[in-house]
Order: C-alpha cells, then sequence, then structure tokens
C-alpha cells in the first residue's frame, strides 16, 4: 500500500494513523485507533489529533494523484481549514481526501472524517496547497 501512495510522514506515525488498505475513488482511506495518543478529554479525539488525520488523508490524496500523472513535488501548505461536526468519540476514525483542483502550481483537496458511519462525518477540511 505504502509503495501506491507513498509512507506517511513521522506526525502521522505517532498519532498511529495508517492507511487501511482500502480505496475510495482511488484516494487512500487512512485511519486512527483511539488511544492515549489521541484522546482529548476523557473518551474523545483531541481536536488536534482529528486535524492531524484530515490533513494527512489530503496530503494521501493529492500525492496519490501526483504519482499517478508521474509528478512529484514538495507539498507546501497555503491554507488548512478545519469544520468539526461532532465529537470523536473512543473508536477508530477514518478519513479520505478528494482533489477538487490539480493545477500546475496549486492544488484544493477536501477532506472527510468519520467513525462509525460514513454519511456522518465528524469533521471536514478544506486544504490549498502549493506544490514546488
Amino acid at each position: 500500500m505504502t509503495e501506491r501512495y507513498g509512507a506517511l510522514p513521522a506526525y502521522a506515525q505517532s498519532l498511529g494513523i495508517i492507511m487501511t488498505g482500502e480505496s475510495e475513488g482511488g484516494m487512500p482511506v487512512l485511519s486512527v485507533e483511539f488511544g492515549p495518543n489521541v484522546e482529548g478529554r476523557p473518551h474523545h479525539f483531541h481536536g488536534g489529533a482529528t486535524a492531524g488525520l484530515l490533513e494527512n488523508a489530503g496530503y494521501a490524496a493529492l500525492r496519490s494523484a501526483l504519482m499517478a500523472a508521474g509528478r512529484d513535488h514538495q507539498l507546501k501548505p497555503i491554507n488548512i481549514t478545519v469544520q468539526y461536526l461532532a465529537a470523536g468519540k473512543s473508536r477508530p476514525s477514518f478519513a479520505v481526501g478528494r482533489i477538487t483542483r490539480l493545477g500546475r502550481r496549486n492544488a484544493n483537496v477536501t477532506v472527510e472524517a468519520w467513525q462509525d458511519d460514513r454519511s456522518r462525518p465528524i469533521a471536514t477540511a478544506v486544504m490549498n496547497i502549493l506544490m514546488g
């Protein structure tokens, strides 16, 4: 799986984020188990851990599209906006990114995170990324 999408960065690994081996629309699905590395208030995901899952899923989606197009770029965030929709409970969370615009120098990606029900996201993000 990592050959197809590239390895996850150290920050993702420190949170316990993994690639599930599944894809949605050709984009990798990432997940993280609930545990002490991601717990905020008791039995709930920390907002920063949720944002980290969203951010890494967005970068994984973009790297996947770039690799498929034979492009290799350094990715630099311009802006990342996270919207928290519901509290992440003490169970696994999943996230997948979708590229809404892939230009020559920048890209726009939307990301959704969910837990039990894919149709009920717990958080979303919009990412604007410079490719250098």
